[in-house]
């Protein structure tokens, strides 16, 4: 994605605040944000997220309508099968920066500025080389 930075600077018109505003609200739910950052880069089924965020069906099935109805979230049919994934390649972004953003707001060195051993080993199930990881973050 290539946003332009010298974009037009002028005031915003009413009817695009409130959507913009929508799309905020939407990210102010700690579901809906683990829903959209399981989405960053893969399709999910409905029970897929639930089991990724650890929530029951139904509710991340009305976080999913929710986020549909606010164009964040779009579906496909694969026969009885229904695979939901990021709208689009600024909804990805959104997401991701949200996310950047908040690593840095912690301490330690965020986890996209690891590089691949790091993040392997801040990801292992072994906690004995997880906690050294994180000594020498």
């Amino acid at each position: 994605m290539n946003a332009d930075s010298r974009q037009c600077r002028r005031p915003l018109p009413a009817d695009q605040v409130d959507l913009v505003v929508e799309v905020f609200r939407m990210l102010a739910d700690a579901t809906r944000v683990q829903i959209l950052w399981a989405l960053a880069n893969r399709e999910m089924s409905v029970n897929d997220l639930a089991t990724h965020v650890s929530k029951a069906p139904p509710s991340v099935s009305q976080h999913l309508a929710k986020l549909r109805m606010a164009r964040l979230v779009r579906t496909r049919r694969e026969g009885t099968s229904v695979f939901y994934s990021l709208d689009n390649d600024h909804v990805r972004q959104l997401v991701t920066d949200a996310v950047f953003n908040a690593e840095h707001a912690g301490p330690g060195i965020p986890g996209h500025h690891r590089d691949a051993a790091e993040l392997a080993m801040l990801h292992s199930d072994d906690p004995v080389r997880t906690s050294a990881a994180e000594r020498r973050a």
